[in-house]
């Protein structure tokens, strides 16, 4: 039995996600911890306060969202990982890559924590964009409409059955209104993630990134840019300064995981929706959810 530990994205979040974990030991310290970096209080923008200081309230606030599930999935990480559990392999999606690469003892707390701050307020500031999720679509079709239309790319490959464009507000619509679909739902972002709208961001990404040593993985680590395992800490720094203009390759990733013998898939975060790609994806996979205090001695 091989088993992968995956990581959401932005998305997965919800008020009150927190609760659930504050039972374990270290929780509020760590929440304090990413509260003095961030100048607000995390753990109360994660019940649905106010945080206090100069920055954002609203959890879904793409800056408070991106740390607030980077401490929670990392926290849980760890706690499994205290409990002597380690996968064959390790993927997240978006900003899960970066989890999966703390677990995998790429970098340390601090440095996850200040990355995913750098990130985060990075890619909020990267705005002008648009994203549209589709779903129930034919594949040859989409990939023509993209490569017919200046300024639109695919952001999130998530399955057969589901992706998300990106781009020029204008080029996303034209794309999603011209395909044959089941459904065409804009997303509520701040800019267009996962495509060249965000080679700024991802430049001054890549810079921050070169400041800080990366070691090589623990486990082997499944890329949103490229969806080969990979131990090698240069590789892997590489594939993350990618990430942010390319697309996020979870489709492959799964056909990944299936390829090198997973047959459980524990998604570590609020939510369940990787667990649901992969089980209409992955053939015969066994899903288990990790969110809080109480699921740890599963």
């Amino acid at each position: 039995m091989a088993i992968a530990w995956v990581f959401p994205g932005q998305g997965s979040q919800k008020v009150g996600m927190a609760e659930a974990l504050l039972s374990i030991d270290g929780s509020r310290e760590r929440f304090a911890t990413a509260s003095e970096l961030l100048g607000r209080d995390l753990l109360a923008i994660c019940q649905g306060e106010s945080g206090g200081g100069d920055g954002p309230d609203d959890l879904n606030d793409t800056r408070n969202t991106q740390p607030a599930l980077f401490v929670i999935e990392s926290l849980l990480a760890d706690n499994l990982q205290q409990q002597g559990r380690e996968p064959a392999l390790v993927a997240g999606h978006s900003l899960g890559e970066l989890v999966a690469l703390y677990s995998a003892g790429v970098f340390g707390l601090d440095t996850g924590l200040q990355l995913m701050k750098t990130r985060s307020e990075l890619m909020a500031s990267a705005g002008g964009g648009a994203m549209t999720a589709v779903i129930g679509f034919d594949r040859a079709q989409l990939d023509d409409l993209v490569a017919a239309t200046d300024g639109v790319s695919i952001a999130n490959d998530n399955s057969d059955a589901q992706v998300v464009i990106s781009g020029a507000p204008e080029a996303v619509q034209s794309v999603s209104e011209a395909l044959k679909c089941k459904r065409a739902i804009p997303l509520v972002v701040s800019g267009a993630f996962h495509s060249p709208f965000m080679a700024e961001a991802a430049e001054r990404f890549a810079s921050a990134m070169d400041q800080v040593p990366f070691q090589d993985a623990r486990v082997p680590v499944l890329s949103n840019s490229a969806a080969s395992a990979s131990t090698s800490a240069d590789e892997l720094k590489q594939r993350l300064k990618q990430q942010m203009t390319t697309g996020v390759r979870w489709r492959e990733t799964m056909a990944a995981m299936t390829d090198s013998g997973v047959d459980t898939l524990v998604e570590i975060g609020p939510g369940n929706v990787l667990s649901g790609l992969a089980k209409r994806s992955m053939s015969g996979v066994t899903t288990a959810q990790i969110a809080g205090a109480g699921d740890l001695g599963q």
